[in-house]
Parts: C-alpha cells; structure tokens; sequence
C-alpha cells in the first residue's frame, strides 16, 4: 500500500454536509420517510429527483418540497418492481444531468403475517419489491457511478433487518438481505469511488403509521421499548441520509446507520 499525500495536507474550510452540484434520485419519496430525505437533500445543495408510483401525489410532493426548500425537484413516475421502466428511468436521468451521484433506495413494502400464510408467488412479490428491484437499480446507478468516479449508494433498510417480530418473516428476510447487499457493493465499488451504507430506522410517526400512533396500548409499548420513550418525528430521518451523501462520509462504507432512540440496543 502507498502513502497517500493528503493525509498529511491540510483540507482546505468548507460549510460541512454540503451536497452542491449533486444529482440525487430517492425512490418512495411522495411521502414519509422517503418525502424526509429528498427535502434534506435539497436543503443541503442536491439536485433531487423523487419517485413514486402515483403522477398526482409526486406532482404534490414537488411542490410541497420546492416551497420548503426553495429548490426546485424534478419527479420520475414508475414502480421500482418494473425492471424494465425503473431502469428506462433512471438511465433518463443519468442523460438529463450527466451524471448520477446518489442513489437512496428506499421503497419497502410489508405484509405482516405468518410465513405458513403466504404462497410462494406472495412471498416473491414481496422480495421483488424490498430486495430485487433495488438490487437492480443500485447495479445500474454504481455503473453510471463508477464511471464518474464519485458516488453514494444507500439502502433504507430497517431494524427489522436486525432484530425480529413475531410474524413478519418475509419482510425480515428481505431486509437482511438488502443489508447484506449493502455489504457487497461496499467490497465491489469502493475503488471506483462508491461508498455503499444503509440506514435503518426503528418506529417513526408517518402517515402509514398514524394507526398505531393514535393507538394507546402500541404507544404505551413504545413508551417502553424506545429508550427515549417516542415515536421517532421524520424530520429526523433526513440527516442521516445527507451525512452519508456528503464527503464527510467518505470513508464510511459498508455500515448500517441505525436511527431508532435505541431500540435495538436495549434489552
């Protein structure tokens, strides 16, 4: 291994976590977490394209975002389980901009129940959707990436990756998997200059979860199980997502950011 001349040069001062002239996509983004960390983004410099299925929600979603940022987002409309659209998509924007420098993958969805419920078709569904499709859009975004010579890959994975419940065994796997992959990629691209991480967040008051939110008995236990004893707000999910975006983060690969008051640390 040679010495590497800039580890004794001094970086030169610049406002920290600062994304200018990057170009993002973060799929799932219409709402929720995913709404979060394309609003963090943007507010952090990147040029933020964001995902989802329905034309109208996105179209709101842009719009509510450029109010909040001042900048303005672009929308791509596909289901990220159609290979074949999600990859006309994001080989569109590559065109578009030149170049790809992040990629939050963060579209998951979850069917709670008992694994002897679900048929096998039920079952690759699930793991088409939160694990082989971004699977397949992080294997596109490293090319553009590694040819570019610069890039960030993140998963959004979850603590289900880490720790299980009782009856989510497909959404669980699927999870591990993805941050298993996160692994892989770390070894594969880092000498391309593609760093590869995850974050995992625990229980936060989206709209999907409003349900369990307004629930006494649910936010009782996480009242106890949540060492901080709240639901996460999702505003807190965006700094991970720039941290680990920005060249701050550049030599952190490989790593699962958990975000969850520490749930999972807590016996």
């Amino acid at each position: 291994m040679t010495a590497d001349p800039q580890l004794s040069a001094p970086a030169p001062f610049r406002a920290p976590f600062r994304l200018d002239g990057r170009v993002a996509l973060v799929t799932g983004s219409a709402r929720g977490l995913g709404f979060e960390m394309a609003k963090a983004l943007a507010l952090a410099g990147a040029k933020v394209t964001i995902n989802g299925r329905d034309h109208g929600r996105l179209a709101a979603a842009a719009q509510a975002l450029a109010a909040a940022t001042g900048c303005e987002v672009e929308v791509a409309a596909f289901d990220i389980a159609d290979h074949a659209a999600a990859s006309a998509a994001l080989a569109a924007l590559h065109a578009r901009h030149g170049r790809l420098d992040i990629l939050v993958n963060n579209v998951g969805a979850r069917d709670r129940r008992a694994l002897e419920t679900f048929t096998a078709e039920e079952a690759e569904r699930l793991l088409a959707t939160d694990l082989l499709a971004p699977m397949l859009l992080a294997r596109q975004a490293a090319g553009y990436m590694a040819a570019q010579g610069h890039g960030r890959l993140i998963a959004v994975t979850s603590i289900a990756g880490q720790v299980a419940n009782r009856h989510d065994p497909v959404y669980t796997a699927a999870k591990a998997g993805l941050a298993g992959l996160m692994r892989a990629l770390a070894v594969d691209y880092a000498r391309d200059g593609v760093t590869s991480n995850a974050i995992a967040p625990g229980m936060f008051a989206t709209e999907t979860n409003q349900g369990l939110v307004h629930d006494a008995a649910f936010s009782a236990f996480v009242d106890v199980r949540v060492p901080m004893g709240r639901w996460g707000r999702p505003h807190e999910i965006g700094a991970a997502a720039v941290f680990l975006a920005s060249d701050e983060a550049s030599f952190v690969n490989g790593h699962v950011l958990t975000v969850d008051g520490g749930q999972t640390v807590r016996m």
